[in-house]
């Protein structure tokens, strides 16, 4: 039985406010116009000392042979300030499941599943040099141990987990060769696979669309991106895996 967990999670800027002087005068260095200092914020989201998880898309496959059936799938969520119970059912527009919790709960409940499937193989894009590094990072701020070390191996080599991005730069990335890496929407309309930001969502919408607490859109767009990152494996799977 070959199992497998895709993942990918949306993050969103914290209040430039809530950083200390210092603080602030280190993430806008350099920048001299309004627009510079605007943009170094805009980017604040990207890291995990200055923006929070926001979601987790979560997405178990089981199969034998290449015939694959999703076992489970949802969302874990926050709102800003939530104080809600954790890990209650929200129905989202796309009639897939949703789960909130604080940032806090959020994270444990993926380090719990992350114990309990073990034996599966991570699935992910550009989740070495994103995702896994954000979660244990957060999860280090918020005090909180990862059961597992998601970040073991060596650059070319790392068992237990297939990040697409380097499948399909063959781990030897060149802006100028065959090998270049491009984005994830570029790569799903290149092999026919319908793109995430096809219904107009983005990761660089994610934090207005927090702050304004519509957690519903970014929870559906998030589960677009591991459906059509599955897919992606697939077509890796079959004809790139050897």
């Amino acid at each position: 039985m070959e199992r497998y967990i895709v993942f990918d999670i949306e993050t969103a800027s914290m209040d430039f406010d809530s950083f200390s002087e210092s603080q602030q005068e280190y993430l806008v260095r350099g920048a001299v116009t309004d627009e510079e200092i605007e943009q170094k914020k805009f980017m604040l989201g990207l890291y995990p000392f200055t923006a929070q998880v926001v979601c987790i898309g979560l997405q178990l496959m089981e199969g034998v042979n290449g015939e694959y059936e999703i076992k489970n799938e949802a969302a874990f969520s926050t709102l800003p300030d939530y104080d809600g119970e954790e890990g209650a059912e929200l129905t989202l527009p796309s009639g897939k499941q949703c789960l909130l919790y604080t940032e806090r709960g959020l994270l444990e409940a993926f380090w719990k599943i992350v114990t309990k499937y073990s034996g599966a193989t991570l699935i992910s894009f550009n989740g070495r040099s994103f995702d896994v590094p954000f979660l244990m990072l957060r999860s280090a701020l918020l005090k909180i141990r990862p059961s597992r070390n998601l970040m073991n191996g060596t650059k070319w080599n790392y068992p237990g987990h297939t990040d697409l991005i380097d499948e399909l730069s063959f781990y030897n990335p060149s802006p100028y060769s065959a090998s270049k890496r491009f984005n994830f929407d570029f790569y799903t309309r290149a092999f026919g696979i319908t793109s995430p930001k096809s219904e107009g969502v983005d990761g660089s919408m994610v934090s207005e669309l927090y702050n304004k607490g519509e957690i519903a859109t970014i929870s559906d767009y998030c589960l677009r991106d591991i459906n059509a990152t599955w897919e992606l494996f697939l077509v890796w799977q079959k004809y790139l895996k050897f």
